[in-house]
């Protein structure tokens, strides 16, 4: 006698509505910007497709994009990425070492940046910066002799970027630092005794054979946080210069060069493929994230 077993749908109910925002918001964008990557698209008339176009055009004619864009990108992700990560897991591990009422008051300072909208923040550092006599670096450095007449700090190619990586430094301690917060006061007190019967000298060495093996996890999500965050920091630039193009493309970043041509001029299946290729530039750095951090077979 066979016996019919009864299909439990109740995991359904739970995973049903992460499925549909997943493939809402996810899925269904990324599809939708690879096929308007081999289009015209316009915004007005419906797309027509012109095979790589979009592509050979990016990487062969956009000399914008090639000599200053994707080289301001890489320059900006290489110094805000892994600055950002280190300086998240010294300030984690450096907190993890003091009481636990001075490390609650000192983790809300050090979050609170990041809680608040990139582009609120700019304002305050545009008054920080601002060219004239008024603002408050240069009337410092006017008082204190260093300066004779004000620079305009956030239209010159020469400070921009500069200020750009500070600001975006600064405000870069989010929820990969809490992670590793987490994770550096989540390892056993045991293992370091243990670690120091079998031959460890000093914290260093402690922090290199212990904490970070210890930690892997918290480590690879603070990595793909760093990754994803760094290249979603291009509007930074366009708030403090008030412009996009930034002044001589000094702050131009990918993501601010997609603006330009998806909302400026209008030539979405351009944009399109521009944003492919900055999905595939975040996907090779998270998956090198993962080879560092990632559990091993």
């Amino acid at each position: 006698m066979k016996i019919k077993k009864k299909m439990d749908w109740s995991h359904w109910a739970f995973l049903g509505p992460y499925i549909i925002l997943f493939t809402a918001f996810i899925i269904i964008p990324v599809v939708a910007a690879i096929y308007l990557s081999f289009t015209y698209f316009n915004a007005i008339q419906a797309p027509s497709f012109i095979g790589l176009s979009n592509y050979v055009s990016l990487l062969t004619q956009d000399e914008v994009f090639m000599q200053i864009v994707l080289p301001n990108t890489l320059t900006f992700a290489l110094i805000v990425g892994p600055g950002g990560y280190l300086l998240s897991f010294i300030l984690a591990w450096a907190l993890a070492q003091v009481p636990k009422t001075m490390r609650t008051i000192l983790a809300l300072i050090i979050y609170s940046p990041s809680m608040t909208a990139g582009i609120a923040m700019a304002v305050v550092w545009t008054i920080i910066f601002s060219g004239d006599e008024t603002g408050y670096l240069n009337s410092l450095l006017i008082t204190m002799g260093v300066l004779f007449e004000p620079i305009q700090w956030l239209q010159s190619p020469h400070f921009l970027m500069k200020i750009m990586i500070f600001v975006t430094l600064w405000g870069s301690m989010g929820v990969g630092f809490l992670a590793m917060l987490s994770g550096v006061l989540n390892i056993d007190s045991e293992i370091y005794e243990a670690g120091y019967i079998d031959g460890i000298k000093n914290r260093f060495q402690e922090v290199i054979y212990i904490t970070i093996p210890s930690m892997r996890p918290q480590m690879l999500f603070g990595a793909v946080m760093a990754v994803v965050g760094t290249f979603q920091a291009g509007a930074i630039g366009v708030a403090l210069s008030g412009a996009n193009p930034t002044p001589q493309y000094a702050g131009q970043l990918m993501v601010n060069h997609l603006e330009d041509y998806g909302f400026i001029r209008y030539e979405m299946g351009y944009a399109a493929a521009i944003s492919v290729v900055l999905l595939i530039v975040v996907y090779a750095f998270s998956k090198f994230a993962w080879k560092l951090f990632g559990e091993k077979d």
